[in-house]
C-alpha cells in the first residue's frame, strides 16, 4: 500500500500537479523567449510557431504567454486540434466563438466565423487564435486558416494565429498549400528539454511552492530524473512524484536514484 507521500513529506499540495498557477510557474529563458515571440506576433497580428517534443511544456508555454493578454483588449480563441476534416475544424472554431456550429456547410460556417471576427475587431478587441497540437491539422485546414484570417485582400490584419505542435508542424507548413499561412509567421520557438542544472532548479522550485524548502532529491536522484526524462517536463513530473512515493514507502526523507528507478517502472 502506498503511503500518503504528501503527508509524509509535509507538502501543502501536490508539488508536481498540473493545476499550478501561472504566477507559480518556474521561469526559464525558453519560457520567456516563447512568450516574447507570442506577444510580438500578436502585436503585429501575424503568426508564430511553437514546437517541441511531447511533454516539453508547449501547453504550459501557451498558458503563460496567453496570461499576458489583457481580456479587455484581446479575445482568446483556444483550440486543441484534431486530424478531422476542415468542416470539423470550422465547427470547433465556431463553438469556441459561441456561434452555431451545427451547419454542414463549410462556406456558411466560414462566413459566420469571419463576420464574428470582424465584429470582435470593431469592438476594439483583437481575436487571437491559439491552436495546440497543430501538427495534427490536415493540410487543407492549414490552408483554410489563411482564408479565415484574410480581410480586405489581406490588407487588414485582424487575427493573429499561434500554432503549437510537435516538430513535424514545420514540415507541414513547408508544403505548397501551406505557404500562404507560413508567410504570416514572424517568430519560431522550439522547446528543448531542460539541462541538468535547469532540472535541479525546476525540482527545487516545485518543492518550494508545495511548502518544502529542504532538498529532498539527492544529486544522484536529480541526475536519474534528468537522464530518464530527457529533460522533458511531463515525464520528469511523473518520475519525481513516483520517486517521492517510493521514498515515503520506505520512510526515507531523501529521494535516491533507486527510488527514481522504481518510479520509472510504473510509467511508459
Amino acid at each position: 500500500m502506498m503511503l500518503n507521500y504528501k503527508s509524509f513529506f509535509a507538502f501543502t499540495r501536490d508539488p508536481f500537479g498540473q493545476d499550478i498557477r501561472v504566477d507559480e510557474l518556474h521561469k526559464t529563458p525558453a519560457l520567456d523567449d516563447s512568450a516574447d515571440r507570442f506577444l510580438y506576433a500578436v502585436n503585429l497580428r501575424a503568426a508564430c510557431v511553437l514546437t517541441g517534443e511531447v511533454g516539453a511544456g508547449k501547453s504550459t508555454a501557451l498558458r503563460y504567454a496567453s496570461s499576458k493578454l489583457h481580456p479587455s483588449a484581446f479575445k482568446l480563441i483556444f483550440l486543441v486540434a484534431n486530424p478531422g476534416a476542415p468542416l470539423e475544424f470550422l465547427r470547433l472554431m465556431a463553438s469556441a466563438l459561441d456561434l452555431d456550429s451545427k451547419s454542414n456547410s463549410s462556406t456558411r460556417l466560414l462566413k459566420t466565423i469571419r463576420a464574428s471576427l470582424m465584429e470582435i475587431s470593431l469592438l476594439k478587441q483583437t481575436p487571437v487564435l491559439v491552436i495546440d497540437e497543430a501538427n495534427l491539422l490536415r493540410l487543407e485546414t492549414l490552408a483554410l486558416l489563411h482564408t479565415i484570417a484574410q480581410f480586405d485582400m489581406d490588407s487588414k490584419p485582424v487575427m493573429p494565429i499561434v500554432l503549437a505542435g510537435q516538430n513535424n508542424l514545420i514540415d507541414r507548413l513547408s508544403f505548397h498549400s501551406s505557404r500562404p499561412l507560413a508567410s504570416r509567421v514572424v517568430g519560431r520557438t522550439h522547446l528543448d528539454g531542460l539541462n541538468l542544472n535547469e532540472m535541479s532548479d525546476y525540482l527545487k522550485h516545485h518543492l518550494k511552492i508545495a511548502g518544502v524548502h529542504d532538498g529532498l532529491f539527492s544529486e544522484e536522484a536529480v541526475l536519474a530524473i534528468h537522464q530518464n526524462s530527457g529533460g522533458l517536463l511531463r515525464r520528469a513530473n511523473a518520475l519525481a512524484r513516483g520517486a517521492l512515493v517510493a521514498a515515503a514507502n520506505e520512510k526515507l526523507r531523501v529521494v535516491g536514484a533507486e527510488h527514481v528507478r522504481i518510479a520509472s517502472t510504473e510509467i511508459i
